[in-house]
């Protein structure tokens, strides 16, 4: 095993609870004058902020998981094919790449609180215009749900290191627990609440009530910052008035990290398009496929709890890389030869190997920059790039599911994936820097 690091990296971000350090997506703004002092208004409620955050937190992954165990009954409705029905997953992965790279800029001109409280009230519209009678409406709500996620996505961290810099520990480990239990939620009950309100279109609008209501909760952070800017004037300005730093999109390690950041998003994003329908196909009940699924997304906490603590400690992560894409392989050989009688084992390594993965991701981000300048640059490229390299899975996936009327090759061929995530694990796990 690589030995533990002699000295502290580099100081590019805040260490969370799990030892993920926070990015910070204003760390290259300066808020204006007006807006600190209203800010610091802010801090002296925490009661607010706390509701705030977690409220918001429930809602970056709930949108998207309850959508998982009934998308065959979406597909039989608008009597969508496989391909055409993986475009419900496919879509919000393609805006949540585009979000990433915007949110930064749409923080800087209007402040984090607005860009907050516009990204909840455009959540609760897009999960109510998807289940609109149009087949257009789905396609258009599920843009809108993945454009407001990647503005929480990016926001959130930064927000949380901004207002809680002493307790950002424990704040870390509240909203991502808050998120997956969203989301475990949301995957638990989709079923239910289907068969409680009649149809799927109950069971997905349902969670606009959620996002409706956090809103309303950051709606007086909002009026308060917004006292602290001018009419016309934006929120903060750059720090840099050219990019500085080294150039991302030359550097071979740049890409490595936003390429492992992809892949292990494309193999998460498969499974919530595809692995309750992999169940179902083989038999299991759909309320039953919905737990299993849930339960998957639960656990995921364990891999992104313990991963990234082990990351910090080593030198080089390249064989942490290698066990957390071996989990998911071993859950992938596992659908392939006995689905239902072993799924809730495949179900948590999947899980354990799948939050393992996305916590390794995220820490690689800081630990390959040298300067938090240059991790915010990266952490923007490796989402924008790897959501976008995400989107391919599910699409990619349902349509070789539709040509071969089975699972065997689609899960081969995500066997391929995980063979390539371990290749790149072992270039973005080197013990280097970017531009060193």
């Amino acid at each position: 095993m690589p030995g533990t690091r002699p000295e502290a990296p580099p100081a590019a971000g805040t260490p969370s609870h799990d030892g993920t350090p926070l990015i910070d997506a204003e760390e290259d703004l300066t808020p204006a004058p007006p807006l600190a002092t209203a800010r610091r208004r802010l801090r002296a409620h925490p009661a607010l902020l706390l509701l705030g955050i977690v409220l918001a937190s429930l809602n970056m992954r709930a949108a998207l998981a309850g959508v998982s165990p009934l998308l065959g009954e979406i597909g039989d409705h608008f009597g969508l094919n496989a391909t055409a029905s993986s475009l419900v997953t496919v879509i919000p992965l393609v805006f949540m790449g585009l979000g990433s790279y915007v949110a930064p800029k749409l923080a800087g001109r209007w402040g984090t609180e607005t860009v907050l409280f516009g990204a909840l009230l455009l959540l609760c519209a897009g999960i109510v215009v998807r289940v609109a009678p149009p087949l257009v409406a789905l396609f258009v709500g599920c843009a809108l749900v993945g454009g407001s996620i990647a503005l929480l996505n990016v926001l959130m961290p930064g927000l949380i290191k901004r207002d809680f810099p002493d307790r950002a520990a424990p704040m870390t480990a509240l909203y991502s627990t808050a998120m997956i239990l969203g989301a475990t939620v949301s995957a638990a009950t989709s079923v239910p609440l289907e068969n409680a309100l009649g149809g799927w279109q109950g069971s997905l609008v349902a969670w606009g009530l959620l996002a409706a209501v956090a809103a309303c909760v950051w709606l007086p952070q909002v009026v308060i910052a917004r006292r602290g800017a001018r009419h016309g004037v934006a929120a903060a300005t750059p720090k840099h008035t050219v990019e500085t730093g080294p150039k991302l999109g030359r550097s071979p390690l740049a890409w490595q990290v936003t390429l492992f950041m992809g892949s292990q998003s494309l193999i998460a994003y498969v499974t919530i398009a595809w692995l309750p329908t992999v169940f179902t196909d083989h038999g299991m009940d759909k309320a039953q496929a919905g737990l299993v699924f849930a339960f998957s997304t639960l656990v995921q906490m364990a891999g992104s709890f313990v991963v990234p603590v082990l990351a910090g400690r080593m030198r080089g992560q390249r064989l942490l890389a290698a066990c957390v894409a071996l989990l998911m392989a071993l859950a992938c050989g596992g659908l392939l030869v006995a689905p239902v009688a072993g799924a809730w084992v495949w179900a948590a390594l999947l899980g354990v190997g799948q939050g393992g993965a996305l916590g390794l991701a995220l820490t690689m981000m800081v630990l390959r920059a040298g300067d938090p300048h240059t991790a915010a640059r990266l952490s923007g490229m490796s989402q924008t790039w790897g959501y976008l390299l995400a989107a391919v899975g599910p699409l990619a996936l349902g349509a070789v599911h539709q040509v071969t009327d089975g699972w065997t090759l689609p899960i081969v061929l995500l066997l391929v994936v995980c063979a390539g995530l371990v290749l790149l694990g072992l270039g973005a796990g080197r013990d280097r820097r970017i531009g060193a």
